[in-house]
This record gives structure tokens, C-alpha cells and sequence, in this order.
């Protein structure tokens, strides 16, 4: 009797210390071996475990197909949210889940992977999966038959419309009870778009309904969303892409105005300083430099110092020093006992600012072509900024080759402080400067150089 109760004991003590499991099957297989697991948390990526792809086969459309495949187990104390499988460092490199304390385990091409994510195991992952799915085919349903009248409204669609937008509001409500006491329960609720209960007469009443209801379903408080990629890809929806003017003016407006708009739904300030740390990281790929300075002047130096990082500042500060836009950073040299500033130069009305070095075959290629081109060129000066280990060959090289230049000697080469200031890690690079020493654009090379010097 003792044994079995000890035996019973084992076992229910198995049970209550079980851990879930992750896995998946990638097909086809991609050449990574490694996949990472991350909880996500705001903005931020939390490691959880990391493992290797491992050659398999799985049966596909009736066939063994070779696949990649992984398992991590989950720890003990796995919090329930939304999770990130990272597998490669470029392009489509990621698929998200969800973990509420139950085995995930899914399929998916890593090429299109959260269009073609199937799940094979997880309640709460089937469900939610199904819903975008039935939710999308219903909305699609509501767009078409809209458009198809905006485009000609003799056609009689309001009958089409009602069926189609009861339709919609029946699969949603199916969903949202289906999902109740769930972690997607949320996610489905603040899925949904607002649709007009009747079809609309005019493109600018079907998006502006749109725009004015984009917010409604969305809780900025609720800790499941803020702790997902759900939030930030609906601001990335609004900034980017509800909001869109053709003219490249208009659009830097608007993209203040929606940044605006998005933000003062944030009552957390920390939230938002993370959103606005995320945001800068958006413009950062396009290299919007004046959305940048607006989200730091207006928006992020505006919080209170504590949730400012000061490292992320600076490292921002000096990545986009010497940007188009921006006023030149400062460097001084010296000639024949002559002290000169870059910002003090005042003779010309457009200048080349180039790095390059004696030791670089580029730079012996196109440096004298710059400097026969520039002899017709009596407005433009050229600064011509070396980056040497040692003067020497220089001082022989720019006496006999470069007169009439503005020639500066920065030692250490690639460590040279202005060189460092203007983030150079390759010779030669180009700068146009105007009179201010605003810069005006960054040639790739030589013949990029001379198309721009000849619009000028």
C-alpha cells in the first residue's frame, strides 16, 4: 500500500512540475542551423532559451519532405505572453506566438513565415490563427463591395453591403466568445476595424472613417498588448501607412501629426519612451533626419530625465552627425602658419569635403580626376581631408598633386577623431557642402560627384 501511494505521489509530482514545450518545422529547410527564443516585452526582445535547426523530414501534401526542425523547452517559470522564434539576421527572420502554459508547436516557410504559420498544436495559437483568417476574408468582403460603389454608384450594393457587415460583426462576436478566459481574448477584441453600419458615398468618408476610428479598439493600458508586437504594428499601420501624401513635404507634416496622435494614447511615460526609442529606429532605415530631430526635441527631451537614455542619445547624436541636413561637424588645420575652420571658410559658395587616404587605390584613382574636374569649378572649393598613419607621403603627394585645395592631415587614420565624427569607414567619401557647410548631399564616388557639381 506504501509503494503505491509513494508511486502516486511520483507521479502526480511529475505533472505539477511538467514544462511546456516549443517546436517547429521549417520547410523548406533554410541554410541557418540556430533559432533564438525571446518573450516579448514593449519594444524589447527578453531571451528566453536558444537552439539548433536539425535535418528532418515531415509528411507534406502526401509526400516526406525534408524540413529543418527544433525544440526548446520552456522553463519552469515561463511567463504566459507573446514569444519571438528569431532564425536568421536578415529579412523575413522571425515567427510570433503565443504561450499560455500549454505545448506550441507549428509549421512554417521562413520565407513568408507569419503568412504561412500553421499551428499543429496550442488551443489558444488555432484559435487566434483562425480568427485573422475568417475576420480577414469578412473584412475584404465589406472593402470590395465599398469600392466596387465608389467607383460606380449607380450600382445597387446596399443590400450586398448589410449582409456583408452582419457577417462581419457575427464571425467577431463568434471569436470574442469563443475566446473568453483566453490570453488572444484581448487581441481579438482589439483586432477589428470600425465599419459604417451603411455604405459610404465618398472615398474621403470611407478614410476618414478609418483614420478617425483607428484608436477605438485599442487599450494602451492593457498589459498583454503592450507586451506584444500587436501595438507596434498598428502604429506603424497608422504613421506609415493610413496616413500617406504624395508630396514628400506634405507627408513630413503628416508624419508629425500622426506621431502626435499616436503618442498622446500613451499615459505611461515609460511605454512611450520606448515607443519613441522604436519610432526613431523606424526613421533611422529611411534616414529621415528632421522626423528624427522632431521625435527627440518635441517628444523624447520632454520626459523626465530618468526614463531618457542618455546612451541611446548619444549614440544617436553622433550616428547622424554628418547626415544630409546637417550643418557640418566643426575640424581645424593649419597652413603655412595659417589657422583655418571648416565653419569659417569663406571662400566659395558650395563646397567638396572628401576623406581619402595616400594608402587607398581608390583614392589615387579618383582624387586627381576630382582635381582636373574642379579647375573649372572657380565656386566650388574642395577640402580634401587625408587620413594617414604618417605625414610624410602625404606632404610629397598633395605639394606636387592638389595645389589650390584646402588639404588637411588627420593622424591614426581610421581612428582620427573628425574622422570617427563623420562615422568614415571607407575611402574615398564624399561630402557637399553649401555656403553654410549645410550638407547638401553624399556622393557614392567620383561620377556621382561630378552629376551632382554639374547641377549645382
Amino acid at each position: 500500500m506504501l509503494r503505491k501511494l509513494i508511486a502516486l505521489f511520483l507521479l502526480i509530482s511529475s505533472f505539477t512540475i511538467a514544462q511546456n514545450t516549443v517546436k517547429g518545422y521549417i520547410s523548406p529547410n533554410l541554410k541557418s542551423d540556430w533559432l533564438i527564443l525571446y518573450r516579448l516585452e514593449g519594444t524589447r526582445q527578453i531571451f528566453v532559451n536558444n537552439t539548433t535547426i536539425k535535418k528532418d523530414s515531415l509528411y507534406i501534401n502526401n509526400k516526406i519532405q525534408a524540413v529543418g526542425s527544433f525544440e526548446i523547452i520552456l522553463p519552469k517559470n515561463a511567463k504566459i505572453g507573446s514569444y519571438r522564434a528569431t532564425y536568421r539576421l536578415e529579412g523575413a527572420d522571425f515567427v510570433d506566438f503565443f504561450y499560455n502554459k500549454e505545448d506550441v508547436e507549428f509549421i512554417f516557410n521562413p520565407d513568408f513565415p507569419q503568412q504561412s504559420i500553421a499551428f499543429t498544436k496550442s488551443k489558444e495559437n488555432k484559435l487566434y490563427k483562425q480568427y485573422l483568417d475568417d475576420i480577414t476574408v469578412v473584412q475584404e468582403k465589406i472593402d470590395s463591395i465599398q469600392v466596387a460603389f465608389l467607383q460606380n454608384k449607380k450600382v445597387k450594393l446596399d443590400s450586398a453591403y448589410k449582409k456583408a457587415y452582419t457577417a462581419f460583426n457575427k464571425v467577431q462576436s463568434k471569436y470574442e466568445s469563443e475566446s473568453k478566459n483566453m490570453l488572444i481574448h484581448d487581441f481579438i477584441t482589439a483586432s477589428p476595424r470600425v465599419n459604417s453600419e451603411t455604405i459610404l458615398n465618398t472615398p474621403d468618408e470611407y478614410l476618414g472613417l478609418i483614420k478617425s476610428t483607428f484608436f477605438d479598439k485599442l487599450d494602451f493600458t492593457n498589459k498583454q498588448l503592450v507586451n506584444s508586437s500587436f501595438l507596434t504594428n498598428r502604429i506603424l499601420d497608422y504613421i506609415f501607412y493610413i496616413n500617406y501624401a504624395d508630396n514628400a513635404k506634405e507627408q513630413q507634416t503628416l508624419y508629425k501629426k500622426t506621431i502626435t496622435k499616436v503618442l498622446s494614447k500613451i499615459d505611461s511615460k515609460s511605454y512611450k519612451s520606448k515607443i519613441i526609442e522604436f519610432l526613431i529606429g523606424q526613421f533611422e532605415t529611411q534616414n529621415n533626419i528632421e522626423i528624427i530631430d522632431y521625435l527627440f526635441n518635441e517628444h523624447y527631451n520632454k520626459l523626465p530625465i530618468n526614463l531618457q537614455n542618455q546612451q541611446f542619445k548619444k549614440e544617436k547624436e553622433a550616428l547622424f552627425a554628418a547626415e544630409i541636413g546637417r550643418i557640418a561637424p566643426d575640424f581645424s588645420w593649419s597652413k603655412n602658419g595659417q589657422n583655418f575652420k571648416l565653419s569659417t571658410l569663406n571662400d566659395a559658395e558650395k563646397y567638396v569635403l572628401v576623406f581619402w587616404s595616400t594608402g587607398c587605390s581608390h583614392c589615387l584613382r579618383e582624387i586627381p580626376q576630382l582635381h582636373s574636374f574642379m579647375k573649372s569649378k572657380s565656386n566650388i572649393k574642395v577640402v580634401a581631408f587625408a587620413l594617414e598613419k604618417e605625414a610624410f607621403v602625404w606632404q610629397q603627394y598633395t605639394k606636387v598633386n592638389l595645389q589650390g585645395w584646402h588639404n588637411v592631415l588627420g593622424l591614426n587614420k581610421w581612428e582620427n577623431k573628425t574622422a570617427r565624427t563623420y562615422n568614415i569607414n571607407a575611402t574615398p567619401s564624399y561630402f557637399v557642402l553649401d555656403k553654410n557647410k549645410k550638407i547638401i548631399a553624399k556622393p557614392n564616388e567620383f561620377k556621382d560627384v561630378k552629376e551632382i557639381i554639374n547641377k549645382l
